[in-house]
């Protein structure tokens, strides 16, 4: 978890409130946070390796390049054409690095590291993890963590054993916009009141798959090696069983994440639809919908998602969290957020609430705004989230990761706590392919 109170230093503009500053806190009660354990160190720099130089690993480097007190040393990748367009922006940048096409042969000869953040295709993931937590390494691994289940508790039970830390990269469970309105508003003001229905969704245009500059193919016995048909298959292996997940591990396991994380816990069905319906090469279906039921204390709430690759209507990607007092909307993108006061709220005070800094009106209403038939309810009034940070959505995740390596910190998404929700991802893609209502228990969500 983060610390409860987080400087202007560490998010700059983290609010448009003058002067006020906010207390950003963590998922977890204070019990709970006092009672989860702090890795102390006395490490000034944190030497550390990225392992995998693709799409995600040029987005957590924009990041990485960011974070004082973090030297990276070494860079790996199986494909030579990304690990030297690495090593010369990164010497552009002043910062020289040892590159290696295996991790194994980095592991073996790089004797000063203290972390390794790997961001490999995810049926690398739990190899290379366990691997690196037996070399006495923190390991950030990128979400998903890994394309099976085995293979994620795995990595839970090689954290466990080594006593080394595992942050799983949901990084929006560090985005001060989402701690600040889980706990201020969903928990400390019980803004939505009754939670009866989530939704999310997370839509893209099509889009030609990856290719390659022909001159730097990789040699088929390479490929072969690193467990790839072809070069299409290394290119795109999101859509490939065997190597990733399809959209649904891609897109959707960031905003199912949240689900749990903000639904308290973890669902006890899902039920799914999805198929192959516009790409012909692919393995993993084009669109889905998911529907998950939640036993919550004061009943059950429904949680639904769609992930659409042939499209980007719908408004974006988000996650809206919905009760009978209120609406929380909520996405990386700014612009997107929203919260919504029912009409016949009265648990809730605007006037309290933009007093403590906690919400800001978005836009006053017009005089026509109450005048509506007497069949349909009345309008909502909206209010904006009053928090802002400059920062890459990576950062402040990796900033967690390292400052609870020096001991000044909780991880934000340890590997127990990433599993449950990975879990239910993997189900929903069950769930898919049984074409059937698929129930989940308590037990077997825990790694």
């Amino acid at each position: 978890m983060v610390d409860p109170v987080l400087s202007r230093r560490e998010f700059i503009g983290a609010t448009a409130i003058a002067g006020a500053g906010l207390l950003l806190s963590g998922c977890k009660s204070e019990s709970e946070q006092a009672a989860a354990p702090v890795h102390k160190s006395s490490l000034n720099t944190i030497n550390i390796a990225l392992i995998g130089y693709g799409e995600e690993g040029k987005v957590l480097l924009e990041s990485l390049m960011n974070i004082e007190g973090v030297k990276l040393v070494a860079l790996c990748d199986i494909w030579d054409y990304h690990l030297n367009e690495g090593a010369r922006y990164l010497q552009k940048m002043g910062n020289e690095v040892r590159a290696y096409e295996n991790y194994e042969d980095l592991l073996a000869k790089e004797k000063d590291l203290q972390a390794v953040v790997i961001a490999t295709p995810d049926f690398c993931h739990a190899p290379m993890t366990n691997t690196c937590l037996k070399a006495g390494l923190h390991v950030y691994c990128e979400k998903m963590m890994s394309n099976t289940i085995d293979g994620a508790r795995s990595m839970v039970k090689t954290m466990r054993e080594t006593g080394k830390l595992l942050q799983i990269g949901h990084q929006r469970r560090s985005n001060p916009r989402y701690l600040f309105t889980l706990n201020r508003l969903l928990h400390e003001a019980q803004f939505c009141g009754r939670l009866t229905a989530a939704q999310a969704q997370w839509n893209r245009a099509v889009k030609e798959d990856f290719g390659w500059p022909k001159k730097y193919e990789m040699p088929a016995g390479t490929l072969a090696k690193y467990g790839y048909k072809d070069m299409h298959q290394f290119r795109n292996w999101r859509w490939y069983k065997g190597l990733g997940g399809g959209p649904l591990s891609d897109l959707g396991a960031h905003q199912i994440d949240i689900f749990n994380w903000w639904m308290g816990t973890t669902p006890k069905s899902v039920i799914a639809s999805g198929g192959l319906d516009y790409y012909k090469n692919h393995d993993w279906y084009d669109n889905a919908f998911v529907i998950y039921e939640y036993q919550m204390p004061q009943g059950v709430a429904r949680a639904s998602y769609q992930v659409q690759t042939t499209t980007s209507a719908g408004g974006g990607y988000f996650e809206m969290f919905m009760g009978d007092d209120g609406t929380i909307k909520m996405s990386e993108d700014p612009s997107l957020c929203a919260i919504y006061r029912e009409a016949r709220a009265t648990s809730v005070s605007w006037d309290d609430l933009a007093q403590k800094g906690y919400v800001r009106e978005k836009a006053a209403l017009g005089d026509d705004a109450a005048k509506v038939d007497v069949r349909e309810t009345a309008q909502l009034a909206e209010y904006e989230i009053p928090v802002f940070f400059n920062k890459p959505p990576h950062q402040p995740h990796l900033e967690n990761f390292f400052n609870t390596i020096r001991g000044t910190a909780k991880l934000n998404c340890p590997g127990d706590e990433a599993f449950s929700s990975e879990y239910v991802i993997h189900k929903a893609n069950d769930a898919v392919a049984a074409q059937t209502r698929l129930a989940i228990t308590a037990e077997e969500v825990r790694a």
